[in-house]
C-alpha cells in the first residue's frame, strides 16, 4: 500500500512540475497542454491518495492509469512529439471517466 501512495505522490510531483514548466518555459498551445495535463494528473493523484485504503482498488487503478495516459500524451505533444499522440489522449480521459463511474457504482 505504501508503494501505491508513493506512486500517487510521484504523480502529483510530476503534475506540478509539468504545470510550472509550462508556465515558465512555454506559451500558447504548449503551455495549455502542460497546464491541462498537470491539472488532471494532480486531481487524480489526490483522489488515489484518498482511496488508497479503501476497497475501491479497481477504480483507483483506473483513475491513476487514465490520468497518467491523458497527461503523458499532452506532455509529449507539448515537448514536440508527433501530433497523432493526441489521438491517444481521449483513451486516458475515458479511463478517468470510467474510474469515477466505477467508484460511484461501488459506493452504492
Amino acid at each position: 500500500m505504501i508503494w501505491l501512495m508513493r506512486l500517487a505522490a510521484l504523480s502529483a510531483a510530476i503534475a506540478i512540475a509539468a504545470g510550472a514548466f509550462g508556465a515558465h518555459r512555454f506559451s500558447g498551445k504548449e503551455a495549455e497542454w502542460l497546464r491541462t495535463g498537470g491539472f488532471y494528473q494532480l486531481v487524480h493523484a489526490v483522489a488515489v491518495l484518498a482511496l488508497v485504503r479503501s476497497a475501491a482498488q479497481g477504480p483507483l487503478w483506473t483513475l491513476l492509469g487514465g490520468a497518467a495516459l491523458f497527461a503523458a500524451t499532452l506532455y509529449a505533444i507539448a515537448l514536440g512529439a508527433p501530433r497523432w499522440f493526441g489521438a491517444i489522449t481521449p483513451i486516458g480521459g475515458a479511463l478517468m471517466i470510467g474510474g469515477w463511474l466505477w467508484l460511484a457504482w461501488k459506493l452504492r
